[in-house]
Order: structure tokens, then C-alpha cells, then sequence
């Protein structure tokens, strides 16, 4: 508890953008957020004013890190779980759980739990020989190899087309699942928040836009969705965050086959797929998660405006005007683009921040989103 308001202190383990957005949801809430950061520089801790510096994979730094906190949380996955259940067995309020984290850090538990609640997901099997990833294939590849752990934006997903590509990737040592190559017509996104109360709200279900394993566009709500199959959808997310016992957010990505949706992967914290919601819902995915985490009542979730588009804005080649003159530009040009950026350092591909566009028209709006972005990472 903070002394001065006597409103709740949340530790957020890990200081990238997801941090950051929860610090500017946390400023309307009058709470307080701390932040654990590995670097001075990283997003969260450029505006926070409780930052601790420290690794999460340091057990004395945790620990240290959870004195005086209200409940503690995370903006990825990667923290240890032997971690997480030593805070948990000393009385800390963690959120989500061990029991419920280890689903989103580690792949194969994942498909083994989905499994057995008879959730539809694509077919998958451990591997740690090229004979068991070619006996997998059957001859129809390519098949999907995922590492069991620590993989994100594409990082730890390989393509392999033939033994060969499999030999190498083995040959790394990474623990892995394969999985068949789904046919999708396109990917979905639900998300939910659920409380340790086991309150639970829902947010429209959105198409996912990936390139090369990054997601480039996230369109609420998605367009054509079939009531009845995005009813499901998000009574999927629900049933999950239950089960699971996840509190926070939980945002489950999904593939809309032309039998339903299948469950690609989980994540339960802040979720890119959710960046939109800071313009286009009444309640944002991260302040939702402050809600969540500290048992308040939740939030509505009811979209702001008929269409809404957010495009991550990752970063160009070196050159050009600089960022702070395409944001003049950009402004000028679309003054209805809201704009959010992390505060990285400039690199190639990476996520330097994303832009929301509302709208009455998807085409539209969706033009306008990705204008923004290609504008921001281009100047062109």
C-alpha cells in the first residue's frame, strides 16, 4: 500500500512497452505501479517513478522486488516458474499463479492441458530426433517446430521443409514440439480478463495480421466474423481463463479454420492484440488487467467506435528525416491517428511503438492505420 494515497502498490516483473502502457493506465487509477527492470533504459523505466533494477531470473531480486506489493504481475512470461511458486510459498500474491503461468511459458504443458479439456488445437507431438519429426510429417510437409520456451514476436517458430531443416534445427539442442501446418483462413485473437473473485469480461474478438511471424495489424472488430463462431470464441477464452485459473489477462490466439477456430498459442499478461482497445474500448486491456489483479470490478469492454485498426510500427532503415519530424508530418496529414511509442532505440524490424485509427468504415480505417505506420517506419 502507498502511504501517501492508501491506494494499492502492483509489481509488474519486466519493464518493456507492455510495463509502460500499464504505467499510464496505473496514473488514472491514482495506483501505484513498480516496475522491475533489467536496464535504466528499457520502455517502462524511462517513465516510472518506482523502477527497481534487476533480473527476473534473480530470486533474491524478486523477493526484494515483492516487499510491500499489493500483488505481483508480469509483461512476459520468461520469469522462472521454481521462481514464481518460492514467492507464491511466502505469501506473495501473484497473478497469474504458477499453476496457471507455466501454460503460457511452456509450450508442450500447453498442448498437453489443452488436450486433455478436449480444446481443438492442431495436431502436435515432442521431438528430439529427425525420425520423429519426419515419422510426424508423414510426407506432408512442412510442419511447424515451436521451442517448448521462451519464444515471442516469431523468435523460437521454424518452418521446416525436410529432414534436413529438421537435422539442423535438433542439432541447436532447443527442446521442441512440431506441429502441422494448419490451413487457416486467418487468424483471430480473444481476449479476457478474469479476477480472483472469477469475474470475468470479454472483448470483441479481433483478425490478427502476421508477417514474418510479427503481428503487423490488429482490426477490431474482426471483419465478417460469424456471431455464433465469435460467441464462441470468446466463451473459449472464458472457458480457458476458468480452468486454468488465470488472473489478469488472458488473450488466446486463435485460427479460424472452415471448421471453427483452433487454439494457436496463450498469453496471460497485456497482449499486442490488445494495444487497440487504449482508443477503441471503454476500458483498456491494461488497466483491465489492474482491475483484474487487484479484484476490482471489471471494466466495460464495448468498442468506441464501429471500426478500429492498430498497426505496430517497427523500426526502419537508418536514414531519412528523423522520427520526431514524420510524427510533425503524420499529424498534419491524419490528425485522428493516435500514436504510441516505447522510447527504444532504433533497429530494423524491431516494435518501436504502434498507431490506433478509428472509424465508421474498416477499408477505410485500415488504409489510414497502415499509411500511419508505413509513414513512421519509412518516412515515405
Amino acid at each position: 500500500m502507498d502511504t501517501r494515497t492508501g491506494l494499492p502498490v502492483v509489481g509488474m516483473v519486466g519493464g518493456g512497452q507492455l510495463a509502460r502502457m500499464t504505467h499510464q493506465a496505473a496514473i488514472s487509477l491514482g495506483q501505484s505501479l513498480r516496475v522491475l527492470s533489467e536496464s535504466p533504459d528499457d520502455s517502462a523505466a524511462l517513465v516510472a517513478a518506482d523502477v527497481r533494477i534487476g533480473s527476473h531470473t534473480d530470486l533474491p531480486a524478486l523477493r526484494d522486488f515483492a516487499k510491500g506489493v499489493e500483488a505481483l504481475t508480469f509483461d512476459h512470461e520468461h520469469v522462472p516458474t521454481a521462481h514464481i511458486e518460492a514467492l507464491e510459498a511466502e505469501g506473495v500474491k501473484v497473478y497469474p499463479g504458477s499453476k496457471a503461468l507455466v501454460f503460457a511459458q511452456d509450450k508442450g504443458m500447453m498442448r498437453e492441458r489443452l488436450a486433455a479439456m478436449g480444446v481443438p488445437a492442431p495436431r502436435w507431438r515432442r521431438v528430439t530426433t529427425k525420425d520423429e519429426i519426419s515419422d510426424f510429417a508423414g510426407g506432408a510437409w512442412p510442419v511447424v517446430a515451436k521451442s517448448t520456451r521462451g519464444g515471442y514476436d516469431g523468435k523460437g517458430v521454424w518452418m521446416l521443409n525436410t529432414p534436413a531443416d529438421a537435422e539442423a534445427l535438433l542439432a541447436t539442442g532447443t527442446p521442441l514440439i512440431v506441429e502441422e501446418r494448419v490451413t487457416l483462413r486467418r487468424e483471430l485473437a480473444a481476449l479476457v480478463a478474469r479476477s480472483p473473485f472469477g469475474q470475468v469480461a470479454a472483448y470483441p474478438v479481433v483478425e490478427t495480421v502476421q508477417r514474418d511471424g510479427i503481428c503487423v495489424e490488429v482490426l477490431a472488430p474482426a471483419p465478417g466474423l460469424d456471431e455464433a463462431l465469435a460467441i464462441d470464441a470468446q466463451q473459449l477464452a472464458i472457458d480457458l481463463a476458468n480452468t486454468l485459473g488465470v488472473v489478469g489477462l488472458l488473450a488466446v490466439e486463435l485460427f479460424e479454420t472452415a471448421d471453427g477456430v483452433v487454439v494457436n498459442e496463450l498469453a496471460m499478461r497485456p497482449h499486442n492484440s490488445g494495444h487497440w482497445t487504449i482508443e477503441g474500448a471503454r476500458t483498456s486491456q491494461f488497466e483491465q488487467h489492474l482491475r483484474a489483479v487487484l479484484d476490482y470490478p471489471m471494466g466495460a469492454t464495448s468498442l468506441t467506435a464501429p471500426a478500429v485498426v492498430m498497426a505496430n510500427v517497427l523500426g526502419g532503415e537508418p536514414g531519412g528525416i528523423s522520427l520526431d519530424e514524420r510524427l510533425h508530418h503524420l499529424f498534419a496529414s491524419d490528425p485522428g491517428a493516435r500514436v504510441h511509442l516505447y522510447g527504444k532505440q532504433l533497429r530494423p524490424g524491431r516494435k518501436i511503438g504502434h498507431v490506433t485509427v478509428l472509424g465508421d468504415d474498416m477499408t477505410s480505417v485500415r488504409a489510414r492505420a497502415a499509411r500511419a505506420a508505413r509513414w513512421l517506419q519509412e518516412g515515405v
